[in-house]
């Protein structure tokens, strides 16, 4: 039989004035509920001895319960039969009356109780010499079921916050072992567990409570980049589909496997030590003072007070730097706040700062909006205003430029030192001189003895004769060798003064060449030097400061030795500016040896 048949079978028997004798309330309620011990598998269920009729005079004894929303109460006391007279005249006086627990029960049902009668406590009620009232019938409440949860199935997931030994066998306080864990590739991350139905419950009149329904999860909502959901025979799992970094975000809970690691916690003792990372790094927090971060592409769009090692890429810093330091061998360096009392060096790349204070900041190409006390170098230096810095650069141009409190404003500008061409050049100018000095010497002279009238005359014949403009008869010819003979001494002379012009116009010409190819050679070798000052608002000098090796080897001075080769005294160079006011455009013209200091 079903159990609402059954239940209507049940209700009969105690309608029809029907009694269950040794009822076994737990299995009945087993039987039509559901509810209690799980009796197993039985072909049929003992639910009571017999099925007795209710006697009318007992009937009586049974009062109405007091029903509340969620309960029930009855009180027991001491009860008597009244006094009968028998037939045949016999007096039968008052009696002490018992209630029957299963007389109980059938009453009960009939006054709409059907359910969660405790049986024990009714049992000792009945027994009790004194008058109770007890709360003998109570709802079932629903028992809800397990919402579809997941499991982690791969020890990769978990993070290692152990201090990290070094290769020397020593323990690294600062680091720990294994702060963001790699991921390889189709690794069964999570698990998912399907959610469990709960149990219902039920009232008093044995009507059925539904429990909440368990909460579903999608499993694939987790899956975030480098992840997806896949079911397999034995269920369903996040699985990963890269090799990476694991990423958990907090607001999501989506799962990420990617080549950046992504932190929300910030850089501290407590949360991750000190970071030596294989890729990038992308933090959302802080970085703490005295914490290194050792890796490539490194952002942080919290405040940095710590260390930032970059082996390339870009180093992004969303706010600001304070009291730190940012180094990247090979790349660019991105600060979008302030920069203060920190050193920032690129070895390979640009600098770019909104506002620099009391800094050391050296890279290829710098460019800040406001500096103020800081020592700065780079092939190219553009600043909008600045104040009390020391820059020196090969390109440098500056907006606004003055002195702060009782720090001085200077400007160098790099100039690589040729002097080496410079004696080169100096000789070779002077033996041009020499020649074109001897050479209009020669012409002078050989100009001044085709003068003489009897050497003007014999060469104007000569030339006619040659020219076949004249032709001489025998006695005009030996009056000419007449005329040769006397100036023979004269015309040998212009002779070798023309063979000695011959030679040094040729000496001349080499030499200008090789002049000329010298300059070329110094001008390429000096390279770029320049200086734009469109303002200065207090006293400002600009100098130029020679310099022998390539510029990266003042770059990558400490900045200790940077701060004093900048703020030193001055050693050589050339004073181009020294005024409060005024503006300044200076072009480097190597072509042109300086002058002394």
């Amino acid at each position: 039989m079903s159990k609402p048949a059954l239940t209507a079978a049940v209700t009969h028997v105690f309608q029809s004035g029907g009694y269950f004798a040794g009822l076994d309330y737990a299995a009945l309620m087993q039987a039509l509920y559901g509810v209690g011990p799980d009796l197993g598998e039985v072909q049929a269920l003992r639910l009571a001895d017999a099925v007795r009729m209710f006697d009318g005079a007992r009937l009586a004894l049974y009062k109405n319960p007091k029903i509340s929303l969620s309960y029930a109460e009855y009180t027991f006391q001491p009860l008597f039969l009244d006094e009968i007279t028998l037939p045949d005249g016999t007096v039968i006086p008052e009696r002490p009356a018992h209630l029957d627990i299963d007389e109980f029960i059938a009453d009960m049902w009939n006054k709409g109780i059907c359910f969660g009668i405790d049986v024990a406590a009714v049992k000792a009620a009945m027994l009790s010499p004194k008058a109770d009232r007890i709360t003998f019938a109570t709802d079932l409440e629903p028992e809800n079921g397990k919402d579809a949860f997941v499991v982690e199935v791969s020890s990769d997931l978990h993070r290692s916050d152990a201090p990290k030994a070094r290769a020397d066998g020593r323990i690294d306080l600062q680091s720990f072992q294994n702060r963001f864990p790699q991921i390889k590739a189709d690794v069964r991350l999570l698990k998912k567990e399907p959610s469990v139905p709960g149990l219902p419950g039920f009232d008093l009149a044995g009507r059925r409570t539904e429990p909440a329904p368990p909460k579903d999860l999608t499993l694939r909502f987790l899956a975030g980049e480098g992840t997806e959901a896949k079911t397999f025979e034995d269920g369903e799992y996040l699985v990963s589909t890269r090799e990476g970094f694991l990423s958990v975000d907090a607001k999501s809970s989506r799962i990420s496997i990617t080549d950046k690691i992504i932190s929300l916690e910030g850089v501290s003792g407590r949360t991750t030590g000190n970071l030596q990372l294989a890729g990038a790094y992308e933090e959302y927090g802080d970085v703490q003072e005295q914490r290194d971060v050792t890796g490539s592409d490194i952002t942080v769009h919290g405040n940095v007070y710590g260390n930032i090692h970059s082996r390339g890429g870009t180093v992004v810093l969303d706010k600001n730097l304070v009291s730190g330091s940012v180094h990247n061998v090979a790349g660019n360096i991105n600060i979008a706040g302030v920069a203060s009392n920190s050193v920032i060096h690129a070895v390979n790349g640009a600098v770019t700062i909104q506002r620099a204070e009391n800094c050391v900041i050296s890279g290829v190409n710098v460019k800040i909006e406001e500096a103020s006390n800081c020592e700065i170098i780079g092939d190219g230096v553009l600043i909008s205003v600045a104040e009390g810095c020391a820059i020196a650069g090969r390109n440098v141009e500056v907006e606004s430029a003055g002195p702060r409190r009782r720090t001085e404003m200077i400007i160098y500008v790099l100039v690589k030192d040729v002097t080496q061409f410079d004696q080169e050049i100096a000789e070779l100018e002077a033996r041009v001189a020499a020649f074109a000095q001897a050479n209009a010497d020669s012409q002078q002279e050989i100009d001044r003895i085709s003068a003489l009238p009897d050497v003007r005359r014999y060469l104007a014949l000569a030339a006619k004769l040659r020219t076949q403009e004249l032709v001489l008869t025998p006695e005009q010819g030996q009056f000419l060798r007449k005329i040769a003979t006397a100036v023979a001494e004269e015309i040998k002379a212009i002779q070798k003064h023309k063979l000695d012009l011959q030679v040094g116009q040729t000496q001349h010409t080499l030499l200008s060449e090789r002049l000329a190819r010298v300059i070329e050679q110094k001008v390429e070798a000096a390279g770029i030097a320049r200086c734009g000052l469109h303002m200065a608002s207090g006293e400002t000098l600009v100098r130029t400061m020679p310099f022998v090796a390539d510029t990266a080897a003042l770059r990558q001075l400490p900045p200790k030795d940077l701060k004093q080769r900048l703020r030193g005294t001055p050693s050589g160079g050339q004073l181009l500016f020294a005024d409060s006011a005024g503006a300044l455009d200076w072009h480097l013209d190597p072509r042109l040896r300086p002058a002394s200091p």
